[in-house]
């Protein structure tokens, strides 16, 4: 049985769609491949960066918390 042929929204190459492709249904698998990140930038954050973040996560954390658990009185 043969795959199905799409096109892609983004090219408009026509490519197979196989069961287990990576990325969107309606992409081909070039144009569906993740753009890549600066990491860079993420693994030089100072102490300042990285304290706030977790600051901020921490009240997140609390907010979520309480609005899950909150007795409703």
């Amino acid at each position: 049985m043969p795959f199905p042929i799409k096109t892609c929204v983004v090219c408009g190459e026509e490519f197979e769609l196989r069961p287990g492709k990576p990325g969107f249904a309606n992409r081909c698998p070039r144009c569906s491949e993740p753009e890549e990140t600066d990491s860079d930038t993420e693994q030089h954050k100072d102490e300042i960066e990285r304290r706030s973040e977790s600051e901020m996560n921490a009240e997140r954390r609390r907010t979520i918390r309480d609005m899950l658990y909150r007795k409703d009185s």
